[in-house]
């Protein structure tokens, strides 16, 4: 299997070995999404596999594939959590030692759940800023060792795991008497959508399949641009499971073979869509999980009447991240507004503020303010949070009377990141 590209064949071997190993997870039709879009939507729940995410299936049949002498010397890796997860798992399981690199900017949560699913058998590394940076670390590392680096995304042994978990959702949704007109699933290096296009379209060469990208780390839509992967000068980390700067050239190459379209969302989207998904079905997902889900609101028009697969692929989510995930998602919905305004040094001058400027329904939820010596005005960092986005040109224009000069921190993204 190391030329031309991984099938369904592939996949139906590697499931044979990993039947036994891991969750054959839900294929779950959701009521609430299915009358929001207008068509039948079906959730693959990866979130609920043994490491809540799919990244086991991929990691526990490549190490399965090396040779004792292999094995014996040990594993590396370098993940953004969910991939050294499963490498933790399955060398606890087969008593192999792994070190696995993560990048300092890796969630606690995900840090811990390595520690947790590995044991004794784990050494871990932080280094890097990124997945990339952890990644060069962790091959050198190998290659130094004499021990055999186990790729997240482009490797075909990877690949034909990770596909397993379309083969379990295809056969479910046919004995159910579900026909997928779409199958959406998440990219960041491309291993998933990669194993699960090669399973469906290997079966079911009429179903569109869909990559997801998030709109801050589409290296693969640039590498569909440019004929091949490159490397993007940065990406936004928000999207962590996703965040990878360039997809393999295995990966590329299939997903060249097997995906119909690629869709970026945007990260306000994505945090709009795991409060969403907690809110009303009770999912925790974590931002690369709840990626398939939010394209929907992208292709809301093409999917009426379809029938619709999105594999939530991961549910490996800090709960101290969501603070942030609530503010970027009122951000995205118009609700949240941040400016710096100019206020005059005079008592009183907040009562204006409040009574000309804001609306009635109008909430400060940012109040920073320090008084300038001998200044007739005094800058002011100030947050409002809106209950109708349709409100926010009322609010501009009584800013603008207010003080001419205010600055809207959505327009300057430098002042938003110093200040906000």
């Amino acid at each position: 299997m190391k030329l031309g590209l991984v099938t369904d064949h592939e996949v139906r071997q590697a499931y044979q070995l990993l039947k036994k190993q891991v969750s054959h997870t839900p294929l779950q039709y959701d009521r609430y999404l299915s009358e929001k879009y207008g068509a039948t939507i079906l959730l693959k729940r990866e979130d609920l596999q043994k490491v809540r995410s799919f990244k086991l299936r991929g990691a526990y049949y490549a190490i399965k594939q090396l040779p004792a002498e292999k094995l014996a010397k040990g594993v590396v890796c370098a993940s953004a959590g969910n991939h050294a997860q499963g490498v933790a798992y399955t060398c606890q399981e087969l008593g192999t030692k792994a070190v696995i690199f993560m990048p300092t900017t890796t969630p606690q949560q995900k840090i811990s759940q390595v520690r947790f699913f590995g044991g004794k058998q784990v050494v871990i590394q932080l280094v890097g800023d990124t997945f990339d940076q952890s990644a060069e670390a962790a091959r050198e590392y190998a290659e130094k060792n004499l021990m055999t680096f186990i790729d997240p995304f482009n490797d075909f042994d990877i690949i034909a795991g990770q596909g397993t978990l379309a083969l379990e959702m295809m056969t479910d949704a046919q004995a159910e008497g579900y026909q997928p007109d779409y199958v959406l699933a998440a990219i960041g290096g491309g291993g998933l959508i990669s194993g699960v296009g090669a399973y469906v379209k290997g079966t079911s060469p009429a179903t569109k399949i869909i990559g997801v990208e998030p709109a801050g780390a589409m290296s693969m839509q640039a590498a569909f641009d440019h004929a091949g992967p490159v490397m993007l000068q940065q990406v936004e980390k928000f999207v962590d499971g996703a965040a990878v700067k360039e997809v393999g050239d295995i990966t590329y190459a299939h997903a060249q073979a097997y995906v119909d379209q690629l869709v970026a969302v945007d990260e306000g989207l994505v945090c709009t869509t795991i409060l969403e998904l907690y809110g009303k079905q009770a999912i925790v997902c974590e931002p690369a999980g709840a990626l398939s889900v939010a394209a929907l609101e992208v292709i809301a028009d093409d999917i009426k009447g379809k029938t619709v697969i999105c594999v939530i692929s991961g549910g490996n989510n800090d709960i101290s991240r969501m603070a942030e995930i609530e503010e970027r998602s009122l951000v995205y919905e118009g609700l949240q507004h941040y400016f710096v305004v100019n206020f005059p040094q005079r008592p009183g001058a907040l009562k204006e503020f409040v009574s000309e400027v804001l609306g009635s329904n109008d909430d400060i939820t940012r109040f920073e303010y320090t008084k300038k010596i001998n200044r007739g005005t005094g800058p002011v960092v100030i947050g409002i949070l809106l209950k109708d986005p349709n409100e926010l040109e009322q609010l501009l224009a009584n800013l603008a009377a207010f003080d001419p000069e205010f600055i809207n921190l959505q327009d300057n993204a430098s002042l938003y990141t110093l200040l906000v």
